[in-house]
């Protein structure tokens, strides 16, 4: 990801998560969550922090996948992967996940329980649950599932 990518970034996040969470999270809470994970502010600091890479349709950015560095085990967390809605299911995200993973051990991913796409992806990839927990969302309460993938 560049800092040009940053405005098509915040769309497809938008996007991403209106689709995904409509009926399970609120949108004023939605966009709560998207203005502060998303401001350009925040996306140029994960830009110097993390590994951010962005898929391209032709010169349209349609996803990104952003995770953790890796640590001294070699394990890093997938904070997003997100698609343009009408792109999903093409092995785009599949492609974004086999980039940001290929040096690591093991990954680590929390899923609100609701989000069925996304669960199924990450089984699909041989992710098993490893957690489940309440959390506290701008005041809603999320199901949050922590799913891991050991790699090595």
């Amino acid at each position: 990801m560049t800092v040009n990518d940053i405005h098509s970034v915040q769309q497809v996040a938008t996007d991403s998560w209106n689709h995904t969470y409509k009926g399970i999270i609120p949108l004023d809470v939605q966009n709560n969550f998207l203005r502060a994970a998303y401001s350009t502010d925040m996306l140029k600091k994960r830009m110097e922090e993390s590994e951010l890479w962005v898929a391209l349709v032709e010169t349209k950015v349609v996803g990104f996948a952003n995770f953790t560095p890796v640590n001294e085990k070699w394990e890093s967390e997938l904070l997003a992967i997100y698609l343009l809605p009408e792109y999903q299911g093409k092995g785009i995200g599949t492609a974004l996940f086999e980039k940001g993973s290929r040096h690591v051990k093991k990954v680590i991913v929390h899923v609100e329980r609701e989000n069925q796409n996304g669960m199924s992806f990450y089984r699909t990839q041989g992710f098993s649950v490893t957690d489940e927990f309440d959390e506290d969302f701008d005041g809603h309460l999320l199901q949050t599932v922590q799913m891991t993938l050991q790699i090595k």
